[in-house]
């Protein structure tokens, strides 16, 4: 039998849930298992992707969340079976580089979106830069993103941003609350593409920037592109694919 790994959210209805997950199919930390199975919503599914990314671990959720739209129904019954039988999604993050105002460099991996956002009641001003070209030489906003395809219907969506379909080779920039130029809706570009956001009047006008859920303050510059030295892998029953969900929510009202 394929040693499974469950994690929660730790909400009650989670933990339950795992409990008769471990009594049915043994117990099995993440280090030693074959599969990871976790009972929660999409926020938890981002934090273990993050923890197996290197370990080609491959990861089957199941919704015990507000949205769940990475995860699966929940069911107890032949989940070895599932396992074996479900639809594999392999997805790259993005790697943010980020330079602040003291001169201090950090990097962080973003599987969904990295995000700007102004940091005080002022709104940014954000030159844009892909490839070394500077393609917007000021952007006043709220903030600005760039997005996964796998992200693309999450934050990137509710900011009117595109989907992108799941193996397409593209990134979404999009903007948030744009002031100037206010008809600028953001662009799609090419997964080679590397963006740079230079954060103008940086000291008047505070920008934060995150990855998933790292985040950096006061940042100077914000370098973006994708990594395909990381990885990881999601599971679906049959017919529910990442790829056919992503499908399914451009034909939503």
């Amino acid at each position: 039998m394929s040693k499974i790994c469950v994690i929660t959210n730790e909400t009650d209805a989670a933990e339950q849930a795992a409990a008769r997950l471990r009594d049915r199919y043994g117990v099995t930390p993440m280090e030693e298992a074959d599969f990871v199975v976790a009972l929660g919503g999409d926020g938890l599914m981002l934090q273990t992707l993050h923890k197996v990314m290197g370990t080609e671990k491959p990861v089957y959720g199941m919704n015990f969340g507000s949205v769940g739209f990475m995860m699966n129904n929940f069911s107890e019954e032949n989940l070895p079976d599932r396992l074996l039988a479900s639809q594999r999604t392999r997805i790259y993050p993005l790697s943010m580089q980020v330079l602040d105002v003291s001169g201090r460099e950090r990097t962080a991996l973003a599987i969904n979106e990295v995000s700007l956002f102004r940091s005080t009641y002022q709104a940014a001003k954000l030159q844009i830069l892909v490839d070394n070209e500077v393609r917007l030489d000021e952007l006043i906003c709220d903030g600005a993103l760039l997005a996964t395809p796998a992200g693309s219907t999450a934050y990137n969506l509710s900011a009117h941003g595109p989907i992108l379909p799941i193996e397409a080779p593209l990134l979404a920039l999009t903007p948030i609350s744009p002031f100037r130029p206010r008809r600028w809706r953001g662009a799609i570009l090419s997964n080679r593409a590397v963006v740079r956001f230079v954060t103008l009047e940086a000291a008047k006008r505070p920008v934060s920037a995150v990855a998933d859920n790292v985040e950096f303050q006061n940042v100077l510059e914000v370098t973006v592109r994708e990594d395909r030295t990381h990885g990881v892998t999601l599971l679906f029953d049959p017919g529910t694919s990442l790829e056919e969900r992503v499908l399914s929510e451009q034909f939503r009202f």
